[in-house]
């Protein structure tokens, strides 16, 4: 496989996870360049992972003659003009998510790296944490039957930088920075195919002075009859929470992938270090994580990211994933005014998902539908049936103890 030279655009924390990750995972692929608008953060960054190279202009970083593949880790802001850049100088591109602040710009992007013909990729890390491959892994395999609802939660204490505090930057508040995870994590499990609809979706600005929203909960329907919910805030207290639960016609998968998930520790005095990302305290109850860029999705989104490049595939999160994320927060923020369900606007390119159990024929017993089977605590077997003619219900013991 190919060793890549990467110019990383921008060195906030974002930077640092995809660097640390990136020296680590592969052991090939390394950052060359990285370029910040801070000359003293840039060669701080530099010293701190061992770059070569920290430029103050974004074009020449993205053109660097030793560099084949621009990863895009800037505010929201700069993701358009950054993303056309390297567009333009015909190198494969990564772009940290939210694509854009809009469908429109992220509409643009996706076009920019199409006309071009260089590989697009939609960092959206928390597709890719461990749980969540295995359990996609396990619903594509039919362990659930069809999907009928998935529910998303991600919440915090709010974001470490300035910038996303400025919905003139980022496009909106908690649904912009933490939604557009939730998103293509639905997405995932009810299939990519599958069209999202409509949303209805409730905003609020509870807790911090500031004009976006810091709590919001929406509902997608999907062309199947599938919903997706998201539960997402800036102002829970406690460390970060990051939680799944996907319900199918033959089973259910709940997935904890921050807290509760197996190490806790107590501590009386603290140590006043890092315990793990959003962690509010240094003493008391603590659940430091292990591996923290493989628990967040970053270790395997980067493979698969790079060994898409390499064998000439697209891989899991495309631009246009990150397009179809951005269209369905435009129409939650849509909603959020109207207070109605409102519209996906969107250029569909995943065909059509039919309805959950248009194609299955109903169970039946003695010429009547079968509701549900139940066995009693002695043993019996109940069903409750449903008489096609009358549309009456009734139960009937069918089996003894």
């Amino acid at each position: 496989m190919q060793a890549h030279a990467i110019t990383m655009l921008g060195t906030g924390l974002i930077g640092d996870f995809y660097t640390m990750t990136l020296h680590g995972q592969r052991g090939r692929d390394r950052v060359r360049v990285a370029y910040s608008r801070s000359e003293d953060r840039g060669a701080t960054f530099c010293e701190r992972w061992g770059i070569p190279e920290a430029m103050t202009d974004m074009d020449a970083a993205i053109r660097h003659p030793e560099t084949d593949v621009v990863v895009v880790a800037l505010p929201n802001h700069l993701h358009e003009e950054a993303v056309t850049a390297v567009a333009a100088a015909g190198k494969a591109v990564l772009c940290t998510k939210p694509l854009g602040r809009t469908a429109d710009e992220a509409r643009r992007m996706l076009e920019a790296v199409e006309k071009a013909g260089v590989f697009g990729g939609y960092l959206e890390d928390l597709c890719y944490t461990p749980k969540t491959l295995k359990a996609i892994r396990s619903v594509q395999d039919g362990a659930l039957g069809d999907v009928t609802w998935v529910r998303a939660r991600e919440a915090h204490p709010g974001p470490h930088s300035a910038w996303f505090w400025d919905g003139r930057l980022t496009g909106g508040g908690a649904i912009i920075d933490l939604g557009c995870h939730c998103i293509e994590i639905v997405r995932n499990f009810v299939g990519k195919g599958n069209r999202p609809v409509e949303v209805l979706c409730h905003t609020d600005t509870l807790v911090h002075p500031i004009d976006d929203e810091d709590n919001a909960i929406a509902l997608i329907r999907f062309e199947s009859g599938a919903i997706g919910q998201f539960e997402v805030s800036w102002t829970f207290r406690g460390g970060m929470d990051l939680r799944d639960e996907i319900a199918g016609t033959t089973g259910t998968i709940w997935l904890n992938h921050f807290l509760r998930t197996g190490y806790e520790m107590f501590t009386a005095g603290g140590s006043g270090g890092y315990v793990a990302e959003k962690a509010e305290t240094a003493a008391g109850w603590l659940f430091p994580v292990g591996d923290e860029v493989s628990e967040l999705g970053y270790v395997d989104m980067f493979t698969d990211m790079f060994d898409a490049i390499d064998g000439g595939t697209a891989p899991r999160e495309t631009f246009y994933d990150g397009y179809v994320v951005n269209s369905v927060m435009d129409a939650c923020y849509r909603s959020a005014k109207s207070g109605r369900w409102e519209a996906v606007a969107i250029e569909w390119r995943g065909g059509t998902t039919p309805r959950i159990g248009s194609g299955s024929q109903p169970l039946m017993h003695e010429g009547l539908v079968v509701i549900k089977r139940e066995v009693l605590p002695d043993g019996r077997v109940r069903l409750i049936l449903k008489d096609p003619a009358s549309g009456d219900f009734i139960d009937r013991i069918v089996a003894a103890a």
